[in-house]
């Protein structure tokens, strides 16, 4: 059978494409190589309880809002979601705490009770992020200024308070920060559809997923896991198939791969299109930093839910401590929503940056094999993590139920395929504006690519990406 549309990969973007398509009539065909779907969105169930990978919270919902329609058009909107508190956002910086509050204007007046003399900065800051979650969300035609800027001169133009800064980047490990690269266009996005609402969801977020899943077999569609595509197959400048390592061969119009795109090209281990230059971009443009995680098991009713989320730092310099270089310096705080029917939560996630350089050692090792000294490495992250996070949470580590579920940016590499573990996929620079916005289209005029790479990450930048590269298919008839 030849499909319209073949899918390589079934992360978020990829099931959203697959979703869209067969909404529309085409015929779609989603390969796979894990034996599950889901990516960073898959959960896994550990002694009666749902532990997520990656999914922890999501702003922009409510009616009217920037991800409202697209999730009702995914079938997502009526999950189980959870608003967070007015304060969705805290941060702790030394002895003080600081709330990020929903709403823009009671943002900006929220933080100018602490910082009087900025109140004119902050509204100005506000409808900034304001603007980013109307016109300039997918479509920057107007926002070059937005692209070559530096969030951190930005920043440092804007706020002469430099406490303040710090503390308008202190739940910014939903991004890299670098003051060197990240451009205002990576910083305003990522922070504004919060700002508008915040949410969780009540259970996994492997909900999500399947619920995209079910949509597309819903709509016709077909998905096939240990399905791994080994190559594809070009004919006079036009992919015609895909291979893959069992020698199943599936031909397709058009393919859209959900892949890092250095992966999708080595693929293509033949082109008479893809270009050396092209190639050679997505080879050496670096990947963000990874992330480790340290999920604990509490005993019941030792830890009263709190719906928001905490950020600690060890040092007053956000941007510092999130480099991920060495000892824990930041850690971000969440907890999931009880399910059971009481005020107490059980499960609580601590996330800190981490850098591939401190997992260079155990590079060509697999999950389960990686010996004695890595899982001493991952001891000694997550005690700092905890160490760190008690300065929030007193006695937490007294709360903790012996179960510890611990994932590097190994983990992420070998469960998801993202090289160096990455996070957040390609590093956007705002001396480049080229790598800011990667284009959907490929030099192979019938592959596209779609993902956390072309141009934002996180469950919103991947979804309006996903609608961006299924607008080139249909030509714009979603």
């Amino acid at each position: 059978m030849k499909y319209d549309v073949i899918v390589i990969g079934a992360g978020l973007g990829g099931l959203e494409c697959a979703c869209l398509l067969s909404q529309a009539g085409r015929s779609v065909l989603v390969l796979e190589q894990k034996h599950q779907v889901g990516g960073c969105l898959q959960s896994y169930r550990r002694r009666g309880l749902d532990y997520d990978t990656g999914f922890h919270y999501v702003g922009g919902l409510g009616e009217g809002q920037s991800l409202h329609e697209a999730l009702a058009r995914l079938g997502l909107l009526d999950l189980p979601w959870h608003r967070l508190d007015e304060a969705y956002d805290r941060i702790t910086l030394g002895d003080r705490t600081f709330s990020l509050v929903q709403g823009f204007d009671a943002f900006a007046e929220t933080l100018a009770a602490e910082f009087p003399a900025e109140r004119e900065a902050l509204h100005r800051y506000a409808a900034l992020l304001e603007e980013a979650t109307h016109s300039l969300a997918m479509n920057p035609a107007d926002g070059d200024a937005w692209l070559e800027t530096g969030a951190w001169d930005y920043l440092e133009a804007t706020f002469r308070d430099p406490l303040l800064r710090q503390v308008l980047s202190g739940n910014a490990l939903r991004m890299e920060l670098r003051r060197e690269s990240l451009p205002l266009f990576t910083f305003a996005h990522c922070n504004a559809g919060y700002v508008e609402s915040s949410w969780r969801l009540r259970g996994p977020g492997s909900q999500i997923i399947n619920r995209l899943a079910a949509q597309v077999r819903a709509h016709g569609g077909d998905i096939r896991c240990r399905a791994e595509v080994c190559e594809l197959v070009e004919k006079d400048g036009r992919l015609v198939a895909a291979r893959c390592t069992d020698g199943e061969v599936y031909e397709a119009d058009t393919f859209i791969s959900d892949l890092h795109p250095a992966v999708t090209c080595r693929l293509l281990r033949e082109s008479r299109v893809l270009r050396k230059s092209y190639r050679r971009r997505m080879d050496t443009q670096p990947n963000t930093v990874g992330m480790f995680t340290a999920s604990y098991r509490l005993r019941p009713q030792a830890l009263r839910y709190f719906n928001h989320n905490h950020y600690v730092y060890a040092q007053p310099d956000v941007w510092t401590a999130c480099r991920g270089e060495g000892p824990v310096e930041a850690v971000m705080v969440s907890c999931r929503v009880p399910e059971d029917g009481t005020d107490f939560t059980r499960q609580v996630d601590l996330l800190t940056p981490m850098t591939w350089k401190r997992c260079l050692s155990w590079a060509d090792t697999t999950v389960g094999h990686r010996g004695e000294a890595y899982l001493d490495m991952k001891r000694q992250v997550a005690d700092e993590c905890l160490a760190l996070a008690e300065r929030v949470i007193p006695g937490l580590s007294e709360m903790v139920d012996d179960d510890c579920y611990t994932s590097t940016p190994l983990t992420y590499r070998d469960y998801t395929g993202t090289p160096d573990g990455s996070a957040y996929g390609l590093r956007k620079d705002h001396h480049e504006p080229l790598t800011v916005l990667l284009s959907p289209r490929t030099p192979v005029p019938n592959l596209l690519l779609t993902g956390q790479s072309l141009m934002l990450h996180g469950l919103q930048g991947v979804t309006m990406t996903a609608f961006q590269t299924c607008g080139i298919v249909t030509g714009g008839n979603l």
